[in-house]
């Protein structure tokens, strides 16, 4: 037996078959029962090897505005993919919008037009279609300040509209760059280089029975002050399963 699960692995198990009454040929003389090799049935883990708990929540009720009554713990939990496509959905949604509406107040006031006319003052000076009140904006909120395109005191809205966009860029960045910041933060992928033991033992220590296993840190660096938190899963003839931690 030890010889067949060195070739088939773990994944399979021996079972021993009689040929009375299971519908299989006779043996002959001599011939001891026969022996097969059936795949075995992969049971789900409570908890798996990296710490993560294969527990689901379900029919909680109003589970959507749970989520966004706690808006930055829901993106830090998301996966990367979906932060990076938030994050560039953010940016990209604010950035049309603030120059279309550079784009308005050029429009509403003629600048466009009248951007070319030599004795003419815009509300902001070289913006004449979309793109340049586009690239008006990127230079304003990246503070890159080329000097070619600039906001005139003929302009009160546009002064307004600088406030807004100041107050507005400085919350997104915020917001954004520290989701960005703490989800990088954690280290998520430190439990894949810790290996437990394939199997637990009971033993007598101190005088009691104890439950033992060994862990190993796959890095060079030492871990200090680390915390182990076990769960135990025991049954109960009355409530069933019992989880304790």
């Amino acid at each position: 037996m030890s010889a067949l699960r060195r070739k088939f692995g773990d994944d399979y198990q021996v079972v021993t078959t009689s040929s009375s009454g299971s519908g299989l040929q006779p043996q002959g003389p001599g011939q001891g029962p026969q022996q097969q090799l059936v795949p075995k049935k992969k049971r789900q883990r409570f908890v798996d090897k990296n710490g993560r708990c294969n527990v689901q929540h379900g029919n909680l009720g109003s589970e959507t505005s749970r989520y966004l009554s706690d808006l930055f713990t829901t993106l830090v939990d998301l996966k990367w993919r979906w932060n990076l496509f938030i994050f560039i959905l953010t940016y990209t949604v604010a950035w049309l919008f603030m120059a279309s509406m550079w784009w308005v107040i050029a429009y509403t006031r003629g600048d466009l037009n009248k951007a070319h006319v030599g004795n003419y003052t815009p509300c902001v000076a070289n913006v004449y279609n979309f793109p340049s009140a586009f690239l008006f904006f990127i230079e304003t909120e990246a503070t890159i300040g080329y000097g070619y395109r600039y906001i005139t005191d003929k302009c009160p809205e546009g002064i307004i509209l600088f406030l807004f966009q100041s107050i507005l860029g400085s919350i997104v960045d915020a917001f954004l760059i520290g989701c960005m910041f703490i989800k990088m933060s954690q280290p998520k992928k430190r439990a894949e280089t810790l290996m437990f033991s394939e199997h637990a033992v009971i033993s007598m220590r101190d005088g009691k029975l104890t439950l033992m296993f060994r862990v190993g840190n796959l890095r060079n660096s030492h871990m200090v002050s680390a915390q182990i938190r076990c769960k135990l899963l025991k049954q109960s003839c009355e409530t069933g399963l019992v989880f304790r931690a």
